[in-house]
């Protein structure tokens, strides 16, 4: 599709802002400057502690570890520029390796420690990384990738590099390297994100652009909330939203994080109470645990100092929404809206007492300051008024560098004029508040996880019985969306549906399994042989109706 608007249009933009004042960027510091700055003033105090071991790190041995850390991949060698790939749950020293790897002038890359060895393979290829920071439980995992590995944790492995021995031998090395400035439009972070269409990119994103969102996202938070807050480090860092709106965001305003490195509804309730954790960004299949699971009411919720949970993976159902507040009075409930190419881009709710406002329920908020916003009709590119649904596009200091090695990819997201076009479909009403309607990109978000259909289908379609496959969502109540596939087998074939739903499990992360199967006869294409998903997903949806109906004790 072109995404450039022609000249006669550009002068009839209808482009929408914040609410609120611009917000200044310091244009001379890294993100780990930024994210560090003042920590002295803090040195004492906890940064990260993990939940269950209580494990913990001061403001100062952050500090100081992540400049040892940077030390460090310098001595082995690294230089500026190069990739490091993160393979980690979330650990206390999660934040100390990421910003040392930024702080080195290298570049974070972070992994699902969950993935299969093959998308790890495919990463490290994509990324041409250099290095791989892991834990003892996941070395099996990565070691015949053919890098160095540093392994984080009490473990000594043989062939590996150790975390703490590391540390020390940096302590005792001279500064004998070369310095290589690092500035802020320099590389720090590379995720990978399936982006506005199909398989897995790698997302670049500089210094400036994560301090930039920082700056725009933090905006609201006043001085007294410095040192205030405790938050919930349970989204991965491996994720865009974990290592920058959790860990750095935190960081920077000198609150303490709780890492869970795994989801479990009673160590995640004995956390929020004996940690007294402030704020907690989950996913909102934690909100339905919350609001329908019988555990919780073992624990006295009268303890709880929580004020808000925040969710950014998926859209919140109303009903959900009141059944929370209802079961939790005082806990607001805040929605975000961003993506890896740009991170932030709204949020619902402001501080009133500084005159920044609250956005409406369901909505996912008002557009953060210091960005551009518009609306535009898919198929011609026009920019549309308020109330109108049309493709959310975004500029600003926080969009993307472009997708690493991909121009074409880049130049299909991010037109000439430096819009960010998002594949998601949304409008802004009279106030100022977005509302999301419906993604055009087809990704499946399972339990806030993003599952590509393309990568699914071409699993699918390399066995050797199936003639034809498609991916789509179906609705589930606890996962949001679960990935489902319609398969088209070849006369000869002996499998079953649950062989097929077996071959593609045993080559993926456990969030990328497809949950329900069926054999057709044939899937439906357009004349110029597109995938017809829309029609694929009603048609399934239509059969599992029937067969619920059937056997009401089905599992999907």
């Amino acid at each position: 599709m072109e995404k450039a608007e022609s000249h006669s249009k550009q002068h009839e933009e209808i482009i929408f802002r914040s609410k609120y004042p611009a917000v200044a960027v310091p244009d001379n510091l890294t993100l780990p400057e930024f994210v560090l700055q003042d920590a002295e003033l803090y040195a004492d105090k906890v940064a990260v502690v993990e939940a269950v071991s209580g494990k913990a790190y001061t403001y100062a041995e952050v500090v100081r570890d992540v400049k040892r850390f940077a030390k460090a991949l310098k001595s082995l060698g690294l230089r500026k520029g190069q990739v490091v790939i993160v393979v980690l749950p979330n650990v206390a020293e999660y934040g100390i390796v990421a910003l040392g790897i930024m702080a080195a002038g290298c570049v974070f890359s972070g992994a699902n420690p969950t993935a299969h060895v093959s998308e790890l393979e495919k990463q490290v290829q994509a990324a041409d990384a250099k290095l791989i920071v892991t834990n003892g439980t996941i070395y099996e995992k990565v070691k015949g990738l053919g890098l160095p590995i540093i392994v984080v944790g009490e473990e000594r492995i043989e062939c590996a590099i150790n975390w703490s021995e590391l540390l020390e031998a940096a302590d005792r090395a001279g500064n004998y390297f070369t310095e290589e400035d690092t500035q802020q439009t320099n590389l720090c972070a590379l995720p990978f994100s399936s982006g506005t269409t199909g398989m897995s990119k790698g997302v670049m994103l500089t210094h400036r652009n994560l301090v930039a969102n920082l700056c725009s996202s933090l905006f609201s938070v006043g001085p007294e909330m410095i040192g205030q807050v405790t938050t919930l480090g349970l989204i991965p860092f491996f994720h865009i939203y974990g290592i920058t709106g959790i860990c750095c965001a935190t960081l920077r305003n000198k609150g303490k994080i709780v890492m869970i490195n795994r989801f479990d509804l009673r160590t995640f309730l004995n956390a929020l109470i004996t940690h007294e954790i402030t704020f907690a960004p989950i996913v909102p299949p934690i909100i339905l645990a919350l609001v329908k699971n019988p555990i919780v009411e073992e624990f006295d919720l009268s303890k709880l100092k929580l004020r808000a949970v925040m969710t950014a993976a998926a859209p919140l159902a109303p009903e959900l929404v009141n059944a929370f507040e209802n079961k939790f009075p005082g806990v607001q409930i805040q929605e975000a809206y961003g993506l890896t190419e740009h991170s932030c881009i709204t949020l619902s709710h402001g501080d009133p007492t500084k005159g920044h406002g609250i956005a409406k329920k369901n909505s996912v908020g008002f557009i953060l300051p210091n960005l551009e916003v518009k609306f535009i009709d898919p198929d011609t590119g026009r920019s549309l008024p308020k109330n109108t649904p049309g493709e959310i596009c975004v500029r600003s200091q926080c969009v993307m560098k472009g997708y690493y090695r991909n121009e074409e990819e880049t130049s299909r997201t991010i037109d000439k004029s430096g819009w960010l076009h998002t594949g998601d479909i949304g409008y802004i009403d009279d106030d100022g508040d977005i509302f999301i309607v419906d993604r055009i990109k087809e990704l499946i978000k399972y339990k806030g996880f993003q599952v590509a259909p393309a990568e699914l289908e071409a699993i699918l379609l390399s066995h050797p019985s199936v003639e034809d496959a498609a991916v789509v969502p179906l609705p589930d109540e606890e996962a949001g969306e679960i990935p489902a596939a319609c398969v088209v087998m070849n006369a000869n074939s002996k499998e079953s549906e649950e062989d097929i739903m077996n071959y593609v499990a045993s080559t993926v992360a456990h969030y990328k399994k497809v949950r329900v199967l069926q054999f057709v006869d044939a899937i439906p294409k357009s004349p110029s042989g597109k995938l017809m998903r829309r029609l694929v997903k009603e048609k399934m949806a239509e059969k599992m109706k029937k067969i619920r109906r059937a056997k009401p004790t089905i599992a999907s």
